[in-house]
């Protein structure tokens, strides 16, 4: 054989061995890689939760099934941050919340989350566990790109009761630059400035929580 056709024999093996490469890593390349720390990220085509749309019988049942703590009324203080001025639907009653007003002069850790959302399901326990020990901040819930019914119906099965809001036209995950991950923490400060919890790792325990909330308020 002549040193040309050796040379071209030899070109297409390498070339041969670069596409096998290339497949065998595209092969294996993730398609939709985990966000740090586990938290699910929301699927864009979801709904917003919004307790208006859902059907009125099965959201009552559902309501009455979960029997949430009521939404925050306004504290008194005057209300200042990115959170002032934002009224949303609370999703336990009918009813709307002036969030700022609500959470103003006080520190609070608010919390989004969705019932489809597999972290947030063995986060909300820990939630509860916390803000039921002796000192803790008040701790509102949002549920966000979910069912309202179905929502309800996932803090029933858990016999978790902490105050839960909606955010249908996502001005609270606007105000706060919200990224799209659940679930996602803030600590809400008395001041009305949010700390975000950093990174999203979900919270395990009442332990956790509360070492999040004394770092960030």
């Amino acid at each position: 054989m002549s040193r040309t056709g050796a040379t071209r024999s030899e070109i297409v093996s390498t070339v041969a061995v670069v596409v096998l490469v290339g497949l065998a890593v595209w092969a294996l390349w993730p398609s939709s890689p985990e966000p740090p720390g586990g938290a699910a990220p929301p699927a864009a085509a979801r709904p917003e939760s919004d307790p208006a749309s859902a059907d009125p019988a099965a959201l009552a049942a559902a309501r009455g099934a979960a029997g949430l703590q009521p939404c925050p009324a306004p504290s008194g203080a005057l209300p200042a941050g990115p959170l002032a001025g934002i009224t949303v639907p609370c999703l336990g009653a009918d009813g709307t919340v002036d969030v700022g007003a609500a959470l103003a002069g006080r520190p609070a850790l608010v919390n989004f989350w969705a019932s489809w959302c597999v972290p947030c399901r063995e986060e909300l326990p820990a939630l509860a566990e916390y803000a039921r020990r002796p000192g803790s901040v008040p701790v509102v819930t949002v549920d966000v790109q979910d069912d309202p019914v179905a929502a309800l119906r996932l803090a029933a099965e858990l016999g978790v009761t902490l105050p839960a809001l909606a955010d249908p036209r996502g001005e609270l995950r606007g105000a706060l630059g919200t990224p799209p991950v659940l679930p996602y923490s803030y600590v809400v400060r008395a001041d009305g400035t949010p700390a975000a919890v950093a990174p999203p790792i979900p919270f395990r325990s009442a332990d956790d929580v509360a070492a999040a909330v004394e770092k960030l308020r």
